[in-house]
């Protein structure tokens, strides 16, 4: 389907693939991961012709359909609709030159090509998928000019989806969705009919939605099965075995390096030092590994510890206009140690309810309760765009601490986990992980008893992610979460409350009710079972196929083995013999033929010796594949 061979690319003079090759097959479900700025989304552009690489080839099969997400959302006046019909483009055209046919044959043609791409239900497929991502059946026939940004990405989204090419490529598409419509694609891509390669740092997604990985890292692209959560287990330990043959090729290394400078020299011990001096030329070394690390997150702690309840409302309702609430009959508690999860679809009033608990909108009816000098925090992703363009992270921080030391305001900046480069960068030339690392710092700069965090992963990496459910899970106030990130929820919040028909109410269930719930699925805890037992199988037969494999090399080995122990011991006997002093008196011709021996049989040993780490290396090499 997708052949890579030998491909090297480089954006404004950095070098971000370095002759890599890469083949997916027909009809796989692909997860490309990688930390940001590896150049996932380069390699995007490189198969669709949009960058040329530097070497290499990108080989796709002639007459492919490929599709990825339009980098523009439409913002016309059409029905969403008919803007994602028009997607389908052979439908589009075949309808317009069936208005206007007279040749009944080519009429007959046109009808029964309609009738191969399943045009007559063209209208109900596009509806569904507009429907799973968000859009009920009136904003179907809305303009697409009506609606923001963000869901103008989920029409751009639903078109791609509608096309149904043969190579789907999807780039972060979670990024504008909430979490009703992550479950939403994570059940469609799972079983897209085609090829799909996706760009997410969504864990769940990427151990739900693919059946394969491909990891970009070192300027290196490597093919793995199964989902992520099999990947890290397996590369893990790939790596841990990679790290021990490095310390014994080392310690080989050095002990034939020793023999070497103790026997260069030496006229009975010159052959085997030259055999090894090329058997060290030959070894191809085990690189160490590369453990990058992620800068972690750190939120300071609340200056004063506030009594529960920190909020509790009392039938209230809020809005944006009086008289037209949003959210009614609101009876909630939240305690100071709280870890809530609000669940429920975009436009049900999630952040309208954030906007309340942070005071940022006053209730119409009802009453709120705070507890005394309650500082609460809110991050929102829209907030990106408040940053000052101009102006670095130390001089955001600075505002803050206008009187305090430049050492002072420098080690606040590296707690928000931004390098001293970082800090001196414009934010407007930061990257989104960034911008959002500094945005939390600066909203959580006085410690509040409250953080309430609105879609904080969008621009963070998979890593980053597993940084920030650290950082809140040591925070020791109370935590309001927004998130389509179903694995930050489960990781950090104790409670999950419900934003649905004007309400905020205790949910009973957990979140495998919950996608159970938005996506009618069922059984996914014994669907988790039973892919784990699959990859168990997958990797023990992968294993026994490997072992089989390499059976006649391990053979061999075995045999070189025991032919170099026979020569050691033959060896053995000689110095024993010539160490005798009687024997240069009573035969000195014997004396001469065992020397000779002695020399042919450590060069032979040499030899043998070369072969075994030569065999020993293919070995390992293969067994670790």
């Amino acid at each position: 389907m997708l052949t890579i061979s030998d491909l090297s690319l480089r954006i404004a003079g950095r070098l971000l693939l370095d002759h890599t090759s890469l083949s997916l097959p027909a009809g796989a479900k692909v997860g490309l991961v990688g930390r940001n700025g590896t150049g996932k989304t380069t390699l995007f552009k490189a198969i669709t012709g949009e960058l040329a690489p530097e070497t290499g080839t990108i080989s796709l099969p002639k007459g492919l359909r490929l599709g990825q997400v339009a980098q523009e959302a439409p913002g016309t006046e059409e029905a969403l609709i008919e803007i994602v019909l028009k997607a389908d483009a052979e439908r589009v055209a075949l309808l317009a030159e069936a208005e206007t046919a007279t040749d009944p044959e080519r009429i007959g043609e046109i009808h029964m090509r309609l009738a191969d791409i399943d045009a007559h239900t063209a209208e109900s497929r596009a509806a569904t998928i507009l429907a799973g991502l968000g859009f009920d059946d009136e904003a179907q026939q809305r303009p697409a000019s009506s609606f923001s940004g963000g869901w103008r990405m989920r029409v751009a989204l639903a078109s791609v989806l509608f096309s149904e090419p043969d190579l789907l490529l999807l780039d972060e598409p979670t990024n504008y969705l909430d979490l009703e419509g992550t479950l939403w694609l994570e059940n469609y891509v799972g079983k897209y009919p085609h090829t799909v390669l996706l760009i997410s740092h969504d864990r769940d997604l990427l151990n739900r939605a693919v059946n394969s990985i491909v990891h970009l890292d070192q300027k290196k692209l490597t093919y793995w099965r199964g989902g992520y959560d099999q990947f890290i287990r397996l590369s893990t330990e790939q790596a841990e075995h990679q790290e021990k043959q490095r310390s014994k090729q080392d310690a080989a290394r050095k002990h034939m390096e020793a023999f070497v400078e103790r026997f260069r020299a030496k006229a009975s011990k010159a052959r085997q030092a030259q055999s090894r001096i090329k058997a060290l030329e030959k070894m191809k070394p085990i690189s160490a590994l590369s453990h990058e690390t992620v800068r972690p997150f750190s939120f300071p702690e609340p200056a004063k510890e506030a009594a529960s309840p920190i909020v509790a409302i009392n039938h209230a309702s809020v809005g944006y206009t009086p008289g037209e609430p949003i959210l009614k009959n609101l009876t909630l508690r939240i305690d100071a140690d709280d870890r809530i999860a609000l669940l429920g679809a975009n436009g049900n009033g999630k952040s309208t309810f954030a906007k309340l608990l942070a005071g940022r909108l006053k209730q119409d009816t009802g009453g709120i309760t705070i507890a005394p000098q309650l500082k609460v925090a809110i991050f929102a992703q829209h907030q990106l765009d408040d940053l000052r363009p101009d102006e670095n992270a130390f001089e955001h921080v600075r505002r803050l601490m206008p009187d305090a030391p430049e050492s002072k305001v420098r080690a606040r900046v590296a707690q928000m986990g931004l390098s001293t480069e970082k800090m001196n960068t414009a934010a407007k030339d930061l990257s989104g992980g960034e911008k959002a690392r500094l945005l939390m710092g600066l909203a959580s700069f006085e410690g509040p008893n409250l953080f309430i965090l609105d879609e904080p992963t969008n621009h963070l990496d998979i890593d980053s992610r597993e940084s920030l459910i650290h950082a809140l899970n040591e925070f020791p106030g109370a935590v309001i979460l927004i998130s389509h990130d179903r694995h930050l929820i489960e990781a950090t919040a104790d409670r999950l409350w419900l934003v649905k028909d004007g309400s905020v109410k205790p949910y009973d269930g957990d979140m495998a009710d919950y996608r159970q719930l938005v996506t009618g699925v069922t059984g996914d805890r014994k669907e988790k079972r039973e892919a784990d037992k699959a990859s168990k199988a997958d990797r023990r037969r992968d294993a026994a196929q490997r072992r089989a494999a390499m059976e006649p090399l391990a053979k061999e080995i075995k045999a070189t083995e025991a032919l170099m122990d026979r020569i050691r011991k033959r060896l053995d006997g000689i110095e024993d013999q010539l160490s005798n002093p009687a024997l240069y008196e009573k035969d000195p011709k014997a004396v001469t033929q065992l020397g000779k021996e002695r020399s042919d049989l450590s060069a032979t040993l040499a030899g043998h010796e070369e072969k075994w780490l030569t065999l020993s290396a293919e070995y390992e090499e293969g067994i670790a594949e």
